[in-house]
């Protein structure tokens, strides 16, 4: 086994978890995966490993391997460690950072396009890239890992939205207002933007776990 091989495939797997295709509660079926991907069953059991190690995989014991399940504690915990990230990341850009929103701008585009075409899962991977590109303008190697991370967890939060639409189309917009803040410099405006964007997503979301727990 190439742990190459099995680390592309924990970050295909990764991307597909922030992409929606496995939402909470999926089971991962090892010799589905070893079909599709045409690679070992071992192969396919170490990339379940580092998934699992990243908390992105559950192993249940003669069940198999899951994607977890989450709660409104989840969601309060990735909103805690996004409010210390992504705004000091905004306040620490440099005017000259300004041209090296190419990317960011990319996300933006994205995320309105799917919006306009009424494909809201799609608007939803735009906003994911979006706060992921952002980030990527601090030069981290260890924040980009991080914020890998914490967008695929967000995707598995935002599982619990019976309605993608009302929960993406207001970020699509205030996604537009940040980068144009970011395109003029005016990173400090923009960190303090950020922090009430964060602040409203994670009252939205919190409000949809308990209109859910009320249904149960």
């Amino acid at each position: 086994m190439s742990r190459s091989t099995a680390h592309a495939v924990s970050e295909q797997l990764s991307d597909q978890i922030t992409e929606g295709r496995y939402p909470p509660g999926s089971r991962l079926s090892e010799e589905a995966l070893v079909a599709r991907l045409g690679v070992s069953r071992n192969t396919v059991r170490e990339a379940f490993r580092l998934l699992a190690h990243d908390g992105l995989l559950v192993h249940e014991f003669n069940r198999g391997v899951f994607v977890p399940r989450v709660s409104a504690a989840d969601v309060r915990d990735v909103y805690r460690l996004r409010r210390i990230v992504e705004p000091q990341v905004v306040r620490g850009l440099l005017l000259p950072d300004r041209h090296r929103l190419g990317r960011v701008r990319e996300a933006v585009a994205q995320a309105r396009e799917a919006a306009t075409a009424g494909d809201w899962p799609q608007a939803g991977t735009g906003n994911m890239h979006f706060h992921r590109r952002l980030v990527a303008l601090a030069g981290s190697p260890r924040l980009d890992v991080t914020m890998k991370r914490l967008m695929a967890e967000l995707r598995l939060l935002f599982a619990v939205i019976d309605d993608p639409r009302s929960l993406y189309e207001p970020f699509v917009e205030r996604n537009k207002a940040l980068l144009e803040l970011l395109e003029a410099g005016r990173f400090e405006e923009g960190a303090a933007y950020l922090e009430d964007y964060l602040a409203d997503s994670e009252g939205w979301i919190l409000a949809a776990f308990e209109r859910a727990e009320q249904s149960a």
